[in-house]
């Protein structure tokens, strides 16, 4: 007779996964194990129970009364990963021969988990969780990176410094592939000079959906492979270029091991969020060719028939180019023991020509091997079938097949608890929320009640900001004595304007400051004023987009204003959450 868990063992298994990080009611327990260390800790649950003994958990839980929710939280986790009456399992059966692999430069599921550094991220991450609360089969692919993207923080001139933590992965919820013996897996890619490039693969299980994180920083590699996957974003294009050779090729290659390894399906279509993993395409008419001797073309045309393409980028600016020399010297060998043995190398480099010769395009890649490609939302559709026209000569950009599929949120993750336990009240359930009529209820709501609910959430917002920008001015080198005004900055009965994004030169972040006089009296209207909460990060070597976040801050320190608009440094998944949930605009 198997024994009881304990009460450490069940929390812990949960932590593992990180369906807890979109159920309220399992990240309350977190927080109420040790609200402070919580907070400290990035809200990492991994972390919190290496300080939590199981000793000192039991204790902790009888003072709070934890037993009854954690074990509550444990059998729901449970029903939910068993259930066999999903969505997708009632609506879409044959999806779960075989399922799809997303391949994506970045990961947002949490802020504990730092793999990500946007909207392309967050997109990505929101992906999983649809897909695993739907019951959707998926195998999702990109890389751990030791240092995430960069931790933030403004010097006293509001200019833009970055720090690289080194991620221990013994701290976060993953775990290693490993093969039979007990032994990590190692992906291996053959580099030029001899030498090869290896990763071990984590595994980060996001509901029902593993996520496949490729890590370089093995003792196999040379010291300037080990640094492959060191951040997200980083380096030269020579480092870049690594970097998406892994996900593609080492990541196609990833799913291989893991689904042998593990008794699973193999996927049937191979999705690319971007560009950044475009290569995914030509290790499969490798494979093709190898394992099914097709010819070059043949195993092209098998290869297109399943693969998706999501492009994001509205400018040229924002895509990946490489020198064509560069991508030559990876794939010049064909012979035994090559990256890609017998794929011809000049039909590897037509899959990224473009206007300029000297250029391999990561879009344009993406695009040739995709049967079907979209933008994310109907414009966006447009401006790419403008953008990318060049690649179907003699169409009219009306014509040019990109189509467009509207990006939509987790509402699990980015809706208020208070809204969902409202919809829950209105419903029954959660589930019961999918169904269209359940929302003409809204209108039996009182307005009262929503609007208590609304303020809630913005006084929320304005402690949250108070203490962010109290952190931001001490970093900045600012005395305690100094700050008694942030106590009154802002105020929960203004309107409060919410723009959060990366911040390079095209997304014009300084466009709100071509009049800051009229910002000014906007800001500062005896009447109807409003305030604004600005956030983003820039990358690292952009020293344009630096110079506008020093713009907006330099603007906001000015005591005339300072307590209407704010620069917060340091965005991430928990502080987009508070802007989303108590934000007007």
């Amino acid at each position: 007779m198997a024994l009881e868990k304990t009460l450490h063992e069940k929390i812990s298994e949960l932590a593992r996964n990180l369906w807890w990080s979109w159920q309220p009611e399992v990240v309350s327990i977190f927080r109420d194990i040790d609200s402070k260390l919580w907070t400290q800790l990035d809200h990492n649950p991994i972390l919190l129970l290496e300080v939590y003994t199981p000793e000192k958990l039991e204790k902790r839980a009888t003072e709070a009364v934890l037993h009854t929710r954690i074990n509550w939280a444990y059998r729901r986790w449970q029903e939910y990963m068993q259930s066999d009456s999903t969505w997708g399992a009632t609506n879409a059966g044959v999806l779960g021969q075989r399922p799809t692999a997303y391949f994506s430069a970045e990961f947002g599921i949490h802020e504990s988990l730092p793999v990500y550094s946007g909207g392309l991220g967050v997109l990505a991450g929101d992906h999983l969780k649809s897909a695993s609360d739907l019951g959707l089969p998926l195998i999702a692919v990109g890389l751990y990176y030791r240092s995430g993207y960069f931790k933030q923080s403004l010097t006293a001139e509001g200019w833009q410094q970055e720090t690289y933590p080194s991620l221990d992965p013994q701290g976060l919820p993953l775990r290693l592939l490993t093969d039979t013996t007990g032994a990590p897996v190692l992906i291996g890619l053959a580099m030029p000079d001899s030498k090869e490039l290896r990763a071990r693969v984590w595994i980060a299980q996001v509901g029902r959906i593993p996520l496949l994180l490729l890590d370089s920083d093995v003792p196999e590699n040379d010291h300037d492979l080990r640094n492959v996957t060191d951040r997200l974003y980083g380096g030269d294009q020579e480092h870049r270029i690594k970097q998406e050779l892994l996900a593609g090729i080492g990541g196609v290659r990833a799913i291989r091991a893991f689904t042998a390894i593990e008794g699973r399906p193999a996927p049937d279509v191979f999705h690319m969020n971007e560009g950044h993993a475009g290569f995914l395409g030509v290790e499969r008419i490798r494979e093709y060719m190898t394992d099914d001797r097709l010819d070059f073309d043949t195993a092209l045309t098998v290869v297109r028939s399943s693969t998706v393409f999501t492009t994001h980028t509205p400018v040229p600016a924002g895509i990946d180019r490489f020198p064509v020399e560069m991508v030559q010297t990876y794939f010049a060998d064909t012979g035994d023991g090559a990256l890609l043995p017998d794929v011809p190398v000049e039909r590897v480099l037509a899959f990224g020509a473009e206007d300029d010769p000297s250029k391999f395009n990561m879009a344009h890649m993406g695009l040739r091997l995709a049967q079907r490609a979209n933008g994310v939302s109907l414009l966006h559709g447009r401006v790419s079938r403008e953008m990318f026209d060049e690649l179907w000569p003699g169409f009219d950009p009306e014509e040019v097949p990109i189509g467009s599929i509207t990006n939509g949120v987790h509402g699990p993750t980015w809706a208020a608890p208070q809204w969902l336990e409202l919809g829950r009240e209105l419903a029954g359930s959660t589930e019961a929320l999918r169904e269209p009529s359940v929302w003409n209820r809204i209108d039996q709501v009182d307005a009262g009640h929503l609007w208590w609910i609304r303020s809630q959430l913005r006084a929320a917002l304005v402690a949250g900001v108070r203490a962010r920008l109290r952190r931001s001015w001490l970093e900045r080198g600012a005395a305690e004595a100094e700050l008694g005004w942030i106590a009154t900055a802002f105020d929960p009965n203004v309107l409060t304007i919410g723009f959060a994004r990366r911040v390079p030169t095209y997304k014009r972040l300084t466009l709100m400051l071509r009049d800051p006089g009229r910002l000014e009296a906007l800001l500062l209207d005896p009447e109807h004023p409003v305030q604004l909460i600005v956030a983003g990060k820039s990358h690292p070597a952009d020293e344009a987009g630096k110079a506008l976040i020093q713009q907006v801050v330099r603007f906001a320190d000015r005591p005339e204003v300072r307590h209407r608009i704010a620069f917060l440094p340091n965005y991430d998944m928990s502080m987009a959450r508070l802007l989303y949930w108590g934000c007007d605009v």
